[in-house]
């Protein structure tokens, strides 16, 4: 990893973690069920934005901190940026089964946790 790199990933590192409440095996998990892939904008590849951003998270959170390039930082901003602006949308009630959270599940935050 290259300093800028380094500096890039260390930059979105704390807010990251903070973000991603999920372990890659929970997201993994959450991936695959039906409740993953019932909600987000479906692209031309039949797969949500959002889906596809998990399976990247849970490459990130797989791989060691010095491995992750300028390309996964810029994932991180982005998710980071997501979840953020996702809990100020926070519906009223009980979000245990909505929607709201499964989108949320998707980017690697649980808000129930």
């Amino acid at each position: 990893m290259t300093s800028k790199t380094h500096d890039a990933v260390a930059e979105v590192w704390d807010e990251w973690r903070d973000a991603v409440n999920m372990t890659a095996k929970e997201l993994a998990e959450f991936l695959d069920t039906p409740e993953s892939k019932s909600v987000g904008d479906k692209g031309s590849g039949g797969e949500s934005t959002g889906h596809a951003s998990g399976r990247r998270i849970v490459e990130i959170e797989r791989s060691k901190k010095s491995d992750l390039t300028d390309d996964d930082a810029a994932h991180m901003r982005k998710v980071v940026g997501y979840v953020h602006r996702h809990l100020a949308q926070r519906p009223s009630g009980d979000v245990k089964d909505s929607a709201w959270r499964y989108s949320l599940m998707n980017w690697g935050h649980d808000p129930t946790k």
